[in-house]
């Protein structure tokens, strides 16, 4: 079903043509008080701060995405913050809404060994308020030596509950393919509930990830000891506008 999809949105991404009358340009700035991406801790459990713009004309999008991080110096490089590149296009066939693009995972002046730095590819497709996603690594992933090819299946969901909150079910499962790296591979999990005040977005997140061990330590660990995976109670402060 999704080479369907795909060539799907190919054929549709050919017959359109973005106008400006139906462009949008927005803009994101946030704080958090730490940064978890697929489950594994970003900042150390530290607060982070975010922010990101948007342009979308025609159901092509482009955009870009940048948090301040920790675990770069953590492994011993020097980058401070990532800064993420994307495009794609958005469509709807028959009530299903799909989504593919590529993404870019930058980390300047990162300095390691294996570049952290990461190209996926992906696809979702959302119905009745669920969405499943796949992301496909065309690079090493996240600094992992040869790990292209790694995969990520996001299943998620949002439901409104009243008056303007919702609630968020997310569960995921990333493949760090490559000789060595099985160990690597997790599930993580989130559920999250969210308030939009006219642009200004508060939310509480639970969060965590089943992550292996080596000798009873996690395979994910901060320079102190701690499980990068850990549940975690995440608080974020989010204004688009």
């Amino acid at each position: 079903m999704k080479k369907l999809l795909l060539a799907a949105a190919a054929v549709a991404a050919l017959g359109s043509v973005p106008t400006i009358a139906s462009a949008e340009l927005a803009f994101n700035v946030g704080a958090a008080t730490e940064y978890r991406y697929r489950g594994i801790a970003q900042s150390r459990f530290k607060p982070a701060f975010q922010g990101g713009a948007d342009f979308s004309a025609g159901g092509f999008y482009v955009g870009t995405w940048a948090s301040t991080i920790k675990w770069i110096k953590d492994a011993g490089g020097d980058a401070n913050y990532e800064l993420d590149l994307y495009g794609g296009y958005k469509g709807e066939i028959g009530g299903v809404s799909y989504d593919v693009g590529m993404l870019r995972y930058l980390y300047p002046g990162a300095k390691l060994a294996v570049s952290p730095n990461t190209t996926e590819i992906y696809g979702a497709v959302s119905a009745g308020g669920f969405t499943v996603k796949y992301s496909h690594a065309t690079t090493n992933l996240f600094g992992f030596a040869n790990s292209d090819k790694s995969g990520y299946l996001d299943v998620s969901a949002s439901f409104e509950i009243a008056d303007g909150w919702s609630v968020a079910p997310h569960i995921g499962y990333q493949k760090v393919k490559g000789a060595g790296n099985d160990i690597y591979s997790y599930t993580d999990y989130a559920l999250t509930l969210s308030k939009d005040f006219s642009g200004l977005v508060v939310s509480a997140a639970l969060i965590g990830a089943s992550v292996d061990k080596i000798g009873g330590v996690p395979t994910y660990v901060s320079p102190s000891g701690k499980n990068l995976g850990r549940n975690s109670l995440v608080v974020g402060l989010k204004y688009n506008f």
